[in-house]
């Protein structure tokens, strides 16, 4: 089973589609609004590089992290396997 963490922000429009593909395929993921923790978009942004949203990070049970900067449907299915 893969972790999946979403930073968003409430008006991001790749954010709810990345969200809605997420329930789609019935991915549960985590959903962290970077413009109301500060703490959590310094973590996106150490990670990613970006300060754009979304930013998915998706981690594998042995710890493997793969970071997707905005809504790329095609690596995301590959990624999670879909």
């Amino acid at each position: 089973m893969k972790k999946v963490m979403i930073y968003s922000t409430p008006t991001c429009g790749f954010c709810s589609m990345a969200k809605e593909f997420f329930k789609e395929n019935k991915v549960e993921y985590e959903d962290v609004d970077v413009s109301q923790d500060q703490d959590k978009a310094r973590e996106m942004i150490a990670k990613s590089g970006q300060m754009g949203v979304p930013v998915i990070a998706v981690s594998s049970l042995g710890g493997k992290e793969e970071v997707v900067i905005g809504f790329d449907k095609e690596r995301l299915a590959g990624i999670l396997g879909l």
